[in-house]
Formats: C-alpha cells, structure tokens, sequence
C-alpha cells in the first residue's frame, strides 16, 4: 500500500480541459505529486507554472501511440488517471490499462463510450489477481446517472425504464477530446434497450424534448436532449431489469444542436463516411455538451 504523503499521480492528458480541470482541484493537497502529462510537454510546463499548488507538479511528456510501459516504468506514478480521451477511436484503446497493470499501478479514466467503459470488465480478474483497482467511466455518464437512479428507485418496487440526459452550462468548457468523441458517434448506429429488446439507434439523429423542473423550483424551460453513446445504455441493464433505456445531451447553444442534428442525418444517410475528421476543425469553443 502507498500512503497518501507519497502518492504519485499521473494525469494523462492533465492540460487538457477535463484532465486540467481535476489538476485544479487536485493541486490543494500537498501530500500529492501530481505529475502533468500530454504529448507536448512545453504544453504541460505552461499549465504547471501557470498553477498556484500545495501539491508537488511535475510537467511530463507522454504519447499513449508509443512505448507506454516504459513511460510509466520512468514517471513511477502509483495511479493513472486518464483524461486522454476519446478512448474508443484509439488503435489499441487498452493499451495505457494494459501497461498500467502490468505494473500494478492503479488505472481509473474519465471515457463516456459505451463499448470501451462495458470492456473494461475483461481486466477484473488480472487486477484483483495484482491488487489495484481500473476503473472505467468515472465521469457524468455512467457515475452519477446510476447514483441518481438508485436514489431514486429506492421507494419504488421496479423500474422499467430510465430516460436522461445531460444539460451543461454554455459557458462550460469544451475540449477538442469531447467533440472528436461526439464527432465519432454522430449518425452512427448505437445499440440500446426498447420494448424489453436490444434496439438500433442513431447518434445525435434522435431527439426529446424536456422541460427540467426540479422538485420545489421554478422550471428552467423546454429542452431539446439527443441521443448519445454513453456507458449507461450499457451499465443500467446489468443493475436493474429495465425495458427501455435512451440517454441524451441538451447541447447549447441550441443553432449547435440543430447542426449536429444535421449532421447525423447526413453521416445516417451515408452522405458522409464519418464526422470525426471534421471535429478537429472546431476546436475548443465557449460551448459545452
């Protein structure tokens, strides 16, 4: 075991927006190391200097497309945490689990792709076999649906179906990493649960419209959600015998919505082969999904 004074973590992708953002939060604690890491590593001594912390930071260079066992055999972290994503577009999307275990150093990642959080299951034996934890998904989807679900289920005798959604801020940040992973399920096919069935859906073509009211609060106005890949689909049916699940995005602003929308219509018509060579064209922007 590795006392938390000399807990070395590694942050893969720790300059980008979500990996930055836990960076931050992280940075208060000064029995860390947390060592700061991406392809580039001029790109990780900026954010580093640029951070006020108690915590110890280390800027570091790191290529998941090269060899990754040694570049964790020379950081030494004793977890890896990555936010490198999107996981599923990768040639070999294990690779940093692999490595990681092969180490025993403890793996969790923040991906939202339905197939890569469900295959994570195939490294349980080999962890408990070495004594560390990988966790997959330890994100929005599928985290803190199943929490709310099993709150709410709780006084309730079954539960049939879920539906839900994600309705971020537009003044969220938006990584280039999330819009090359909605890039890469927009108009394609997703297998979900209807009628008690596994059933086809497609990317961002499918839409529901919602209004948000919280119990005691004032409505915050009707919502368009779509549907997205995300762990859930997969993840809900294994913890309770539900029907139907469909989970969606309300992005903003909305004239991006309908864009993609757009789009998915066009990749689902096979118009387009894929939107995911266009999703580096867009960038970070001030929007959020």
């Amino acid at each position: 075991m590795v006392s938390m004074s000399a807990l070395r973590v590694l942050i893969v992708g720790g300059y980008g927006t979500f990996g930055g953002h836990l960076a931050r939060l992280l940075a208060d604690e000064s029995r860390l190391t947390l060592i700061i890491a991406g392809r580039s590593e001029r790109e990780a001594e900026r954010f580093c200097a640029a951070l006020a912390a108690k915590a110890t930071l280390i800027p570091a260079a790191f290529d998941r497309a090269g060899d990754v066992g040694a570049q964790l055999g020379a950081l030494a972290p004793d977890l890896v945490v990555d936010a490198s994503g999107p996981f599923q577009i990768y040639g070999d999307p294990y690779g940093v689990v692999r490595a990681a275990l092969a180490r025993r150093i403890g793996y969790l990642d923040l991906a939202d792709g339905a197939d890569f959080v469900q295959g994570i299951a195939q490294f349980d034996a080999q962890a408990r076999e070495h004594r560390v934890f990988v966790l997959a998904g330890a994100s929005s989807f599928p985290v803190l649906t199943a929490a709310v679900v099993r709150r709410l289920a709780r006084a309730m005798t079954r539960v049939d179906a879920v539906s839900a959604g994600i309705a971020p801020s537009p003044f969220a940040g938006l990584g280039l990493n999330v819009i090359r992973a909605i890039a890469s399920y927009c108009g394609k096919p997703i297998e979900l649960l209807r009628g008690g069935r596994k059933a086809v859906g497609f990317g961002l073509a499918e839409s529901r419209r919602c209004t948000i009211a919280p119990p005691g609060r004032l409505p915050l106005g009707s919502r368009c959600f779509s549907l997205v890949d995300a762990p859930d689909l997969r993840v809900l049916p294994a913890l309770w015998p539900l029907r139907a699940v469909w989970m969606g995005a309300g992005i903003v602003p909305e004239i991006m919505h309908r864009m993609l929308n757009l789009f998915a219509f066009v990749v689902r018509l096979r118009l387009l082969p894929s939107l995911l060579p266009f999703g580096v064209l867009a960038g970070p922007k001030p929007v959020a999904l």
